[in-house]
């Protein structure tokens, strides 16, 4: 419907002239912000950049060798998500620059309507690439494995992990990240006494490397008949997977193999060989064990892939020269270095870093975790 300007009252017409005005500043705060970001992740050197992935992408000789392939896929995508998308910001404030004065002219109030709708969204995209300015970690764009361990504590301890496991599950879920549980060991009567998951897709270990430290739980317990309140640990231990791209040696004889017959289900097979492999590098004291696959050989693989971003995240620990012990069994997993608490029964989660809270506990521990992510890497945890 036209807006009939020469018929509006004066107090109208105020309340359009500022609709306006906002929707002009919008406008150049946007071409200010995208300013910034452009040298702020050197827009011109990706764009040179994507050029050439693409052109590589599309060589027909590249899927000849399916790893480098992608290698190349991944960077590509990576690369088009700043690179594309700071060419349609820019479109986009052109665009709207020239359909404000032609709304103006025509009076048209659906198109002063749909280009509100078209510059939320133009915000909404920067907004996305100014948080990827916190990722300033050589692996924050790779996938990532996240270990959870049982804290002293029995079957309290163990459920506690398990909802652990759950949470960051759903949480890779809703990221719409791939998910798959590398190994678990089940409490005798509930939960877990550890487990390892690895979390597949782009900055999956830049949003989740925060996690890392003690996660503390306090609530009436469902496994004592008396209904007494208990506090519960369980540690959480982030770190990316690495490729070729990260120059990581490892010493085989630094390395200690050992072969074991797996546990839980998985059918005769698995139960009747020495299938789960469990590598020691005796330097660092670091273990991690596979036994999610029936091949001896691929757990080999997915440990050595495993030893590798642990000893990696090692090396960026030091260089960082961050004193935090990277292995569970380093640290004492309770008071000391807890990073969040959880309380149920005051249906209070707050993180002791940030000092960020919330009382939707049932929604944190159902996956969001998206405001606790966002505070932390804002105060640089």
């Amino acid at each position: 419907m036209p807006l009939e300007f020469n018929a509006l009252n004066t107090q109208t017409i105020i309340m359009e002239a500022e609709r306006i005005n906002l929707l002009t500043n919008t406008l150049a705060d946007l071409e200010k912000r995208s300013g910034e970001i452009r040298v702020y992740l050197d827009y011109d050197g990706k764009k040179d950049r994507l050029e050439e992935v693409v052109g590589l992408s599309e060589d027909p000789e590249l899927w000849n060798d399916p790893k480098r392939a992608q290698e190349i896929g991944k960077e590509r995508k990576v690369l088009e998500g700043i690179v594309l998308t700071l060419d349609n910001i820019a479109g986009g404030i052109d665009d709207n620059r020239l359909l404000i004065d032609m709304a103006l002219e025509e009076g048209d109030e659906d198109s002063f309507a749909a280009i509100e709708e078209d510059v939320a969204e133009l915000e909404k995209q920067m907004a996305e690439l100014e948080f990827k300015r916190m990722f300033n970690q050589p692996a924050d764009v790779n996938n990532c494995f996240i270990d959870i361990t049982a804290g002293a504590g029995g079957t309290e301890a163990e459920d506690w992990a398990g909802m652990l496991l759950r949470m960051y599950v759903r949480y890779g879920e809703r990221k719409g990240f791939k998910v798959e549980i590398m190994e678990q060991d089940d409490g005798e009567i509930a939960g877990i006494n550890r487990a390892t998951i690895r979390l597949e897709g782009e900055y999956a270990y830049g949003l989740l490397r925060t996690e890392t430290g003690v996660h503390r739980l306090v609530r009436h317990s469902p496994f004592d008949s008396n209904n007494k309140r208990h506090t519960s640990f369980a540690s959480v231990f982030v770190y990316p997977e690495v490729d070729d791209s990260f120059e990581v040696e490892i010493n085989p004889a630094d390395v200690r193999t050992d072969t074991f017959r797996a546990s839980g289900a998985g059918g005769q097979h698995i139960n009747k060989t020495d299938s789960a492999v469990r590598m020691t590098h005796i330097p660092t004291g670091i273990v991690v064990q596979s036994q999610n696959s029936r091949s001896q050989h691929d757990n080999r693989r997915v440990c050595e892939e495993m030893l590798r971003a642990k000893l990696f995240e090692l090396e960026m620990r030091k260089r960082n020269e961050e004193k935090q012990a990277l292995e569970e069994g380093k640290s004492d997993v309770g008071w000391g270095s807890q990073i969040r608490s959880y309380v149920l029964d005051s249906s209070r989660i707050k993180d002791l870093r940030t000092s960020h809270e919330t009382g939707n506990t049932k929604a944190v521990l159902d996956g969001d975790l998206d405001d606790f992510i966002e505070a932390s890497l804002k105060q640089g945890v």
